[in-house]
């Protein structure tokens, strides 16, 4: 299976199976078209090429490329196989989610967490859950030597002196069993100050940054608790933690809701504040609220993944120039075909562990009883049902994802979007697939600008 597409004149072929990209020139590309996208190793009869393309193309330049795709295709770098994978994923645990804190100084209109307490009580996680969650990381974690933890809220700095305490004890036991234990924490910043900046700076992998866009964007869905913006709060401590940060790594993320489709400006308004490492997601919300994203919102949307894109090029080489998290695709070394069949690997290779020390798939299924694997107290129950449908929910076995040619790329959306949108694990969130096929063209053109040295012309 191929999928062609074309913009800003520079023509594109995908294998879809392979994950290989061809950038063609026009003879090529039309002569692709002509071949049947439901065979293995198609051959297209010469005489139907020849007929049809004759009068735009010479005769010998035809049969030579041809004979091009021939090898290509015998090669499986187009047309390639589909080779099932995904259900037989090891359940190896690399990475955990730790709700450090289920409770949050702020109130963000679209918030998932209930502004931070995932629908239960507000709770602090103690030192002893929190190390036992980090015994349960390694112990589960085989032959993996490289090992995530990320400090999730509510606001993990409302319990920063227990993320210390966990970070020292991370690490030494991480030492004992020669593994390589690296953090991360997501915060608002409202609470950042020079020592826990520094600390951060000094232990973390990496830290996520909280702030949606400019002044009246930010503060349209993100306030104190006392119906204040945040914008001028955060902003001067995030740009501080920023430049803490140097060359390591960060992103300042934000949301974008139906109020501001035009986050191009939120983007570029972000990057013009010195931040270099941007995110900005679309919510994702149910239909019955008014800042929710629907289906007559793609065409702008669309358009704005556009500009963000030629902003891209604008501001490159200046001291405003930025990396757009969903902009970022390294087509040299992607990742086998396994990984790209199961995705991020929730429930599987990645769970999050709740205050009381429950387990999860991942962040956005805490407090969902339905979904609870278990206990960090209790191992030896952990659900295998649950393990076994996350397997299971692998792209290959989506219906709706058979024919799409982004498949491999997205990995079938996210697992919590699907289902809180459609009650399912195998029916992905439609809105989320759009958006996500518009920013992998997006992705990959820009790459091939880089590489044609077109500097986004």
């Amino acid at each position: 299976m191929i999928y062609q597409f074309e913009k800003d004149n520079i023509p594109v072929v995908l294998d879809v199976n392979s994950g290989a990209v061809h950038i063609v020139d026009r003879m090529v590309y039309d002569i692709l078209a002509l071949y049947p996208n439901d065979e293995e190793k198609p051959k297209v009869p010469r005489e139907r090429v020849l007929l049809k393309l004759q009068h735009k193309y010479p005769k010998e330049h035809l049969t030579a490329a041809l004979d091009e795709l021939d090898l290509l295709i015998n090669e499986e770098q187009l047309f390639s196989k589909i080779i099932k994978r995904g259900e037989k994923f090891e359940h190896v645990i690399k990475a955990l989610c730790l709700h450090i804190a289920h409770d949050c100084n702020i109130r963000c209109e679209y918030c998932f967490a209930s502004q931070g307490n995932f629908k239960g009580e507000n709770l602090l996680m103690d030192f002893d859950t929190g190390a036992k969650a980090l015994d349960f990381l390694i112990e589960n974690s085989e032959n993996r030597q490289n090992l995530e933890v990320d400090f999730f809220g509510g606001e993990p700095l409302l319990n920063f002196q227990v993320v210390k305490k966990l970070v020292d004890y991370g690490k030494e036991k991480a030492k004992v069993w020669n593994k390589n234990m690296r953090f991360t924490i997501t915060t608002n910043g409202t609470l950042l100050n020079e020592e826990n900046m520094d600390y951060i700076n000094e232990n973390m992998e990496n830290i996520v940054l909280s702030i949606d866009g400019n002044k009246k964007t930010n503060d349209r869905m993100r306030y104190t608790v006392n119906n204040t913006g945040t914008y001028d709060l955060i902003l001067p401590k995030i740009k501080k933690m920023v430049e803490k940060r140097g060359n390591k790594p960060y992103y300042v993320r934000g949301t974008f809701t139906k109020f501001n489709k035009d986050f191009a400006k939120d983007v570029i308004h972000l990057a013009e504040q010195g931040f270099r490492n941007v995110s900005v997601e679309p919510v994702v919300a149910p239909k019955e609220e008014d800042y929710a994203l629907g289906v007559e919102d793609l065409p702008e949307i669309k358009e704005q993944y556009d500009i963000l894109e030629k902003a891209y090029f604008a501001k490159k080489g200046t001291k405003e120039a930025f990396e757009f998290f969903h902009f970022k695709m390294n087509l040299q070394n992607n990742p086998c075909q396994e990984k790209r069949a199961l995705g991020c690997g929730a429930g599987v290779e990645y769970v999050s562990v709740t205050p009381e020390g429950e387990i999860y798939p991942c962040h956005q299924f805490a407090g969902n009883e339905k979904f609870k694997m278990g206990s960090i107290w209790n191992q030896e129950k952990l659900d295998a049902k649950i393990v076994t449908s996350f397997k299971s929910a692998s792209v290959d076995n989506k219906i709706a994802c058979r024919d799409c040619w982004a498949k491999y790329y997205c990995s079938g959306g996210c697992h919590a979007n699907a289902y809180h949108e459609n009650r399912s694990l195998f029916n992905p969130y439609e809105l989320g697939c759009e958006m996500e096929k518009k920013r992998i063209q997006n992705s990959i053109i820009i790459e091939a600008k880089k590489r044609l040295g077109r500097d986004g012309s």
